[in-house]
C-alpha cells in the first residue's frame, strides 16, 4: 500500500509538471487478430490465444484521483511478438504507466485507443497501473458519456513480429458504370525484426451467398522495424446485385478474411464484412450508387451493451430513420451493427464547446486556440482511423458545436488529406470553407 501512495503521488507530480508526453496513443483500423480461421469467423477472441482481458482493480482513491491497477503475466510466446493494449470505458483523463515507466497521458476519455507496450514489458509478471484523473482539456470534452463499467471491453493482444499492422479496404462501382466492382484493398505488413524479412500476407472474398470470389497471396521483402504496403485491386463481378444501402432488410455484406502466412503455415486472421458502394460529394450533393442520399437523422449514442443497442436502432429503423449522429466515436460493435442493420453513420470526433462558439478571438473559442491543436488533430485522428473501413460511415464531423477557427481549419485540412470521397463537416463552420456540407 505505502508503494502504491508514493507512486500515486509520483504519477500526480508527472502530470502537473507537464513531463509526460502528449500521447503515446497508436491510430489505426480496430481490428482483432484470431490464430485460426474458426476462431475469426466465429469472433472467439477467448479461444485464439492472442488476448487476455484487462480488468483493473482499484488501489488507491483519493478525490478526484484514483489509480487502478493489474498484475499481468506476459507468457513467453508473447515476447516474441508485438504487444497491444487496448483500453475503452476509462470513465476520466487518465495516465498509463507500465512497469514503472509512463507510457500515455490522454485526455480523451470518450474515444477507445490503442498503445504498443512490447518494449515496456518483460515475461512474467508485469505491472499495469492507470490513474485516472482530470482532464487537462475539459473545455473541449463532451459532458456525459453512456455510462458503462470502468474498463469494460478493455484487452490486451499480440502479433507476430511478421504481421498486418493495418488496412484500408473498399468495395467500389467500376468508374465506367459495368457490372463490377473493384475490390480496393491495402494491406500495411510489418516487420518488427531488426534485420530484413520476408512477409506474406493475403485475403479471400465471399459474396454475401456464401461464394468464394477471390484469393490472393503476396509476398514482400520489409527492413527491420518497419511496413510496407501491398495492395490488391481484383474485380468482382454481379457486385451492383449486391448493393449495400438502407432498406426494410438488412443490406448485404461480403465477408472478407486477411491474413499472414510463413512457409505454408498460416499465422494470424483478421475478419471483417463489407457492403459494396461508394458514398461521396458530387456538386455538393452527397451520392451513393448513382443516387443522392435522403437522410433522416437521429442524434444516437451506443446503450450499455450492442445487444441492448441493436434492439434500440432496429426500432429507430422502423420508425424511419436511415442516419445516425452519434456525439462521440462509439465502440467498434456499434458500427459493425450499423453495417449489418443497414444505417448511416455521420462519425464525429469527440471535441464540444458550445459555450464559447461564438468568440473568435484567439483562444477565445478553444476551436481558434493553438496551444490546444494537437488535442484536437488526435481527436480527430483517433476518430477516423477506427471507424474509416465501416460501409455505414458516410461522412465525418470534426465534433459538435465547438466554433471555428484555427484548429478547425487544421483538423479539416488533414482529414480531407486522406479523406478523398466522403464529406467532413464542421458544425460552425457558418459558412466558411472548411465544411463541405
Amino acid at each position: 500500500m505505502k508503494h502504491t501512495i508514493l507512486l500515486c503521488t509520483a504519477l500526480l507530480s508527472t502530470i502537473f509538471t507537464g513531463t509526460a508526453q502528449q500521447s503515446g496513443r497508436i491510430c489505426h483500423t480496430e481490428a482483432i487478430p484470431y490464430h485460426t480461421r474458426h476462431d475469426a469467423e466465429t469472433r472467439n477472441r477467448a479461444a485464439s490465444g492472442h488476448t487476455m482481458d484487462f480488468r483493473p482493480a482499484l488501489l488507491v482513491e483519493a478525490g478526484p484521483v484514483s489509480v487502478m491497477g493489474q498484475q499481468v503475466d506476459i507468457p513467453y510466446i508473447w515476447r516474441d511478438g508485438v504487444v497491444f493494449l487496448h483500453l475503452e470505458n476509462p470513465g476520466s483523463a487518465y495516465s498509463l504507466r507500465v512497469n514503472d515507466r509512463l507510457v500515455a497521458d490522454v485526455e480523451d476519455a470518450a474515444t477507445p485507443a490503442d498503445f504498443e507496450l512490447t518494449d515496456c514489458l518483460h515475461e512474467g509478471v508485469n505491472d499495469i497501473k492507470i490513474l485516472l484523473r482530470e482532464s487537462r482539456t475539459p473545455q473541449i470534452d463532451i459532458p456525459t458519456i453512456a455510462p458503462r463499467e470502468t474498463f469494460a471491453e478493455s484487452y490486451f493482444y499480440y502479433q507476430n513480429k511478421r504481421s498486418i499492422a493495418d488496412f484500408q479496404i473498399a468495395l467500389v462501382p467500376d468508374t465506367l458504370g459495368r457490372d463490377f466492382a473493384m475490390l480496393d484493398l491495402k494491406i500495411i505488413a510489418r516487420n518488427a525484426f531488426n534485420y530484413d524479412e520476408t512477409v506474406e500476407v493475403g485475403y479471400d472474398i465471399y459474396s454475401p451467398q456464401g461464394k468464394l470470389l477471390e484469393f490472393n497471396m503476396r509476398e514482400v521483402t520489409i527492413p527491420g522495424r518497419s511496413t510496407d504496403t501491398v495492395r490488391f485491386t481484383p474485380f468482382i463481378y454481379h457486385a451492383f446485385e449486391n448493393k449495400w444501402e438502407p432498406s426494410g432488410k438488412n443490406p448485404p455484406l461480403y465477408k472478407v478474411m486477411l491474413f499472414t502466412r510463413r512457409q505454408g503455415a498460416y499465422k494470424e486472421y483478421m475478419p471483417l464484412r463489407l457492403g459494396f458502394g461508394k458514398t461521396e460529394l458530387v456538386d455538393g450533393r452527397l451520392m451513393r450508387s448513382g443516387k443522392e442520399l435522403k437522410l433522416r437523422t437521429k442524434s444516437y449514442n451506443a446503450a450499455i451493451n450492442a445487444r441492448a443497442t441493436s434492439a434500440e436502432l432496429q426500432a429507430l429503423r422502423k420508425e424511419g430513420y436511415n442516419t445516425l449522429t452519434p456525439d462521440y466515436p462509439q465502440p467498434g460493435w456499434f458500427y459493425d451493427l450499423c453495417d449489418s442493420l443497414g444505417l448511416y453513420v455521420i462519425d464525429r470526433a469527440n471535441i464540444h464547446a458550445p459555450e464559447r462558439r461564438n468568440d473568435r478571438r484567439v483562444g477565445g473559442t478553444p476551436s481558434n486556440d493553438p496551444a490546444l491543436l494537437d488535442e484536437y488533430l488526435e481527436r480527430v485522428k483517433a476518430m477516423y482511423y477506427r471507424s474509416r473501413n465501416h460501409t455505414c460511415v458516410i461522412a465525418y464531423a470534426l465534433g459538435g458545436e465547438a466554433g471555428n477557427g484555427y484548429n478547425m481549419y487544421k483538423a479539416y485540412l488533414w482529414l480531407k488529406s486522406v479523406e478523398h470521397a466522403r464529406p467532413v463537416l464542421c458544425v460552425d463552420a457558418d459558412g466558411e470553407w472548411n465544411s463541405d456540407l
